[in-house]
């Protein structure tokens, strides 16, 4: 037998600045932004936003929750996918938007989302049977994924 080496590619989109991005993405940015005033985050003072949108065009606000019984927090991105999930099931995510803040400032180099949110986001795009768009904000640059492939190669989705 010959082993064979492989490589996995990922492509994505950078932008300088919020204003760059075509409307709906402006707009689900500053969605993300908005909700970062939700986060409940008295240990690590990183305040996380992440903002979803359905197929039916509505957007789903959702921010990090921190507990002193730690884990038992949550991070925004699976906030606003549960709620998403739980309040309206037949409706797909299109696309999630997310985005972090200290001292009241967005963080210049965009956040990433954790691997259990990325497995969630895996999740949800096959369930919605489509990609799932990613738009990671930073106040220095913002970065564009086109599915969550890109986010996390070899999903998990053997069950």
């Amino acid at each position: 037998t010959v082993m064979t080496s492989k490589e996995i590619k990922i492509a994505y989109l950078e932008y300088e600045s919020i204003d760059q991005l075509d409307p709906a993405d402006k707009e689900l940015a500053e969605a993300a932004i908005k909700a970062t005033e939700g986060s409940y985050a008295p240990y690590s003072k990183f305040n996380v936003g992440a903002a979803v949108r359905l197929d039916n065009g509505l957007i789903i606000k959702g921010s990090n929750q921190e507990n002193a019984a730690y884990p038992s927090g949550t991070c925004a991105e699976r906030t606003a996918m549960f709620y998403a999930a739980a309040t309206y099931p037949d409706n797909a995510i299109t696309d999630i938007a997310v985005v972090a803040s200290q001292n009241g400032q967005i963080c210049e180099n965009p956040a990433t989302p954790c691997g259990a949110c990325r497995q969630v986001m895996a999740q949800y795009q096959t369930k919605g049977g489509r990609p799932m768009s990613i738009l990671l904000v930073g106040s220095g640059r913002i970065w564009k994924f086109s599915k969550v492939d890109d986010i996390l190669p070899l999903i998990f989705d053997s069950i």
